[in-house]
């Protein structure tokens, strides 16, 4: 019997809800008073329920008329969305965006920059994914994202396009009670090697047979840039971090940044790209993203 709803039925309801009445309801939609009386009572013979008490001079909503009023309205809000997210991918606006983002990449910045598009897409879900290494670039390849923010695979498989994308800040960082700590001065590569270096691990076979800024032979590897945090933080080795996600920590003495021989300061920067497949390149929606990205971390690396 549900099956003979209508969303002109429902509109009706919420209409007549929010105007107070039947008329003022007939009168926001263009109609007659008895139409949409008519309209009610349909959608009350529908539902098996009085949704309005009548015996006043305006109708009044029954208690299972409140109960149904915010499922009519979440109904129509559906509709609507749908409506629109259709219009938006017939003019060439993707169903959904998805995106994956270099651990390395300030996590402050895709806040910014999600909160506007959120503000700019409202139709178009967003779907972020954190990687590093090969692990930014895999998803690209195959086609579960539509985009990349890649830092730390220097080397593009073929057939994905990059787009500069600024640069990270780079820090090499060990606990305070670490022994590299107590060095003053550049630090020689021989002794790092005296230490374990903690190291990110890619979960794909992308970087495979090649190290990326690996010194000490004494290598522990962690998946997780949070991990490797927390490792560091503890004393359990050395190693480099984007400076964002340590800047704190040297500030209130639990790390302490390494300078290491031969790599000035002015050096410990790591670019970063925007990667997308060259046979499928963004749409309007990641375009924007990818534009608004750039401008917050420009914005961000200024202040």
């Amino acid at each position: 019997m549900l099956d003979g709803l209508s969303l002109d039925q429902i509109r009706t309801f919420i209409a007549t809800v929010e105007e107070g009445s039947f008329s003022a309801a007939a009168r926001k939609l263009g109609r007659v008073q008895s139409a949409v009386s008519e309209l009610i009572r349909g959608l009350e013979h529908q539902l098996g329920v009085e949704l309005f008490d009548r015996s006043g001079r305006y109708p009044q909503l029954t208690h299972a008329g409140r109960m149904l009023l915010a499922g009519a309205r979440e109904v129509v809000a559906r509709v609507d969305a749908l409506k629109s997210q259709a219009k938006g991918m017939a003019s060439g606006l993707e169903p959904e965006l998805s995106v994956v983002i270099d651990v390395f990449f300030p996590i402050s910045v895709i806040a910014e920059s999600a909160r506007d598009f959120r503000e700019q897409f409202p139709t178009v879900p967003l779907r972020l994914f954190v990687e590093a290494l090969g692990g930014t670039v895999q998803p690209i390849l195959d086609r579960r994202a539509n985009v990349g923010i890649v830092g730390t695979l220097p080397v593009m498989p073929a057939g994905i396009s990059t787009e500069p994308l600024g640069t990270v800040d780079f820090e090499v960082v060990a606990a305070a009670n670490h022994p590299l700590a107590s060095i003053k001065g550049p630090i020689p590569r021989r002794e790092l090697g005296k230490h374990i270096q903690l190291v990110l691990t890619d979960r794909t076979d992308l970087s495979q047979g090649r190290e990326f800024g690996v010194i000490s032979p004494q290598t522990w590897r962690l998946a997780d840039l949070f991990a490797k945090h927390t490792f560091l933080v503890n004393g359990l080795g050395w190693g480099g971090m984007p400076a964002h996600a340590v800047n704190a920590d040297i500030e209130e003495g639990r790390l302490v940044s390494l300078q290491i021989e031969d790599i000035p300061p002015s050096e410990m920067k790591l670019p970063m790209s925007i990667a997308y497949r060259a046979d499928d390149p963004p749409g309007p929606a990641g375009r924007w993203l990818i534009q608004r990205l750039g401008a917050c971390a420009r914005h961000q690396a200024a202040s």
